[in-house]
């Protein structure tokens, strides 16, 4: 199967017929592609930044004028498929010997998996050996089609965790946070695609398909095994970020083996029962920066920069700063294509498709996959001066949260055990339900301070009063619930009433609560 000449893209079309597409079909404009229907989400999202490396590597606007002309009317179908077709041969699947897609050229010393490790939650193999694959169970997935082969490959090559010794993590590290800018309404595959692929002067040099630079698995593999063998945005080409390899994988084909694949149901379908791998495959370190992730940067300039990662909890409104802008308290800088909307596409954009922004990715504990994220935040349209009030504004309303977050969370700590700093209990719950409903009121303000002038440098006192009333009442109720569902068996409602006084105090003297009470005052 080539990736680029045949159909295996599982999408939805205007009239709501499922397909098969090839990627050239995204610009269709007969029944035209709404959205990709992969069987589960880290594959939606796998298959989004594959289509979105496609139109990077070969379609690149030249400049923003083009940009525009494709996004008001999307290419001929024709002409999409022509540009892509100049690197299809780097992009085989089932070669066993060559080039073959994500797969490194020549495994030598090699184990062999069954294809259901390619799955990043899968559980290892000291989990099987010991029978601890309580809630992710053995023996679920057994055969693949020659599609979900292909995308869980992909998946696990941009996801890559650290997976023991010699087993690299992906150019971001291990479960990176990936950020698109998506219409709210709705639109095409082809615009929710287009509006995160900059222009090429983003991406200078060249490409062909015979580029390992570009596409690493088309000539033998950059191994790490010794110290100095890692690999820098220096060593090779920009684009590369799109089609990183860490691990050494060849899916083995078996023409014989037919049926029904165990991830989309496909049926009477050639199938992938296993695959041989290899450690000490590239080793991604150094200043990488995706232009579809967000990252922290370290102050002094020291340590590159590290890119966000999915956390438990998930993520919320305290994170939007940072996924959406730059949040200067935490070092947070939203990903290029984020940064490209707000300050070049924006007002281009008719309001009717006024985007959101789609963050999703892993939250993981080294090799274990906890959970799966998949959040929608707001979006605004901003110029320069707005960006930069709204920057400071929502640094002060998101720091008075989080301080209100974190005494709420020790205070029903405290209301809960005699000895709150000697127990080990997770109380992410408490703080949890904070962010959660909270969350709603915050975006209600933003959308408020949004529409601001931008030569309005003061927040009007009511909207500060309102924030603070409104968190200081929000955390004296869920004390309230949460103090009386103490775990412990002695609940003392004396210590009850003293750690709420205390929560009161320290919601009262925080510096920043301090500050926008301050502020909130005519």
């Amino acid at each position: 199967m080539n990736l680029i000449k045949d159909k295996w893209l599982p999408v939805v079309r205007a009239s709501g017929n499922e397909d098969l597409i090839a990627p050239w079909q995204i610009a269709e404009k007969s029944d035209p592609v709404l959205e990709l229907k992969a069987p589960r989400p880290d594959f939606q999202g796998a298959l989004y930044q594959f289509l979105i490396g496609l139109l990077q590597t070969c379609f690149a606007p030249d400049d923003q004028d083009e940009w525009i002309e494709y996004w008001e009317e999307m290419p001929d179908a024709d002409k999409l498929n022509t540009s892509f077709m100049n690197i299809a041969s780097a992009f085989e699947l089932d070669i066993t010997n060559g080039p073959a897609f994500m797969q490194d050229f020549n495994l030598e010393t090699v184990e062999e998996k069954a294809i259901a490790a390619l799955l990043i939650e899968s559980p290892g193999g000291k989990t099987l050996k010991d029978n601890l694959d309580h809630f992710i169970k053995r023996d679920t997935i057994n055969n693949l089609c020659y599609s979900c082969a292909a995308t869980a490959l992909f998946t696990l090559q941009i996801n890559a965790p650290s997976g023991g010794v010699g087993h690299r993590v992906s150019l971001r590290g291990g479960g990176p946070i990936t950020t698109l800018v998506r219409p709210a309404q709705a639109s095409t595959l082809w615009q929710k695609l287009w509006l995160n692929v900059l222009d090429a002067e983003a991406f200078t040099e060249s490409v062909s398909s015979s580029s390992s630079d570009v596409f690493p698995w088309v000539a033998q593999t950059r191994t790490s095994e010794r110290k100095g063998s890692e690999t820098r945005p220096a060593d090779v080409h920009k684009l590369q970020i799109f089609w990183s390899m860490p691990r050494r994988v060849r899916l083995r084909f078996d023409t014989e083996i037919k049926g029904d694949c165990d991830m989309c149901r496909a049926k009477n379908k050639q199938l992938v029962t296993k695959y041989s791998t290899q450690n000490y495959g590239v080793n991604y370190e150094g200043e990488w920066i995706h232009t579809l992730t967000p990252y922290r940067f370290d102050s002094k300039k020291e340590k590159p920069p590290i890119s966000l990662k999915g956390q438990r909890g998930g993520l919320g409104y305290q994170h939007w700063l940072g996924l959406v802008m730059n949040d200067p308290a935490k070092g947070n800088l939203a990903a290029k294509v984020v940064r490209n909307y707000l300050e070049d596409r924006a007002r281009d954009i008719s309001e009717s498709y006024l985007p959101v922004l789609w963050a999703f990715g892993y939250d993981m504990d080294n090799m274990k996959a906890r959970c799966w994220y998949d959040h929608t935040l707001p979006l605004f349209k901003l110029d320069k001066d707005q960006q930069n009030n709204m920057t400071g504004w929502v640094s002060e309303l998101i720091e008075s949260a989080r301080d209100t977050a974190e005494a709420l969370r020790s205070q029903v700590k405290a209301a809960w055990f005699r000895r709150p700093k000697d127990s080990k209990g997770d109380m992410s719950v408490v703080s949890s339900s904070f962010w959660r409903q909270s969350e709603n009121m915050f975006y209600k303000l933003l959308e408020r301070l949004s529409q601001l002038p931008e030569t309005q440098r003061q927040v009007p006192t009511e909207l500060y009063d309102q924030w603070v009333k409104s968190v200081r009442s929000l955390a004296y109720r869920l004390f309230d619930e949460w103090a009386l569902e103490s775990p412990a068996d002695d609940l003392d409602m004396k210590r009850v009433t003293a750690a709420r006084r205390e929560l009161k105090k320290q919601i009262n003297t925080s510096k920043t609560m301090k500050s926008l009470t301050n502020k909130a005052k005519p």
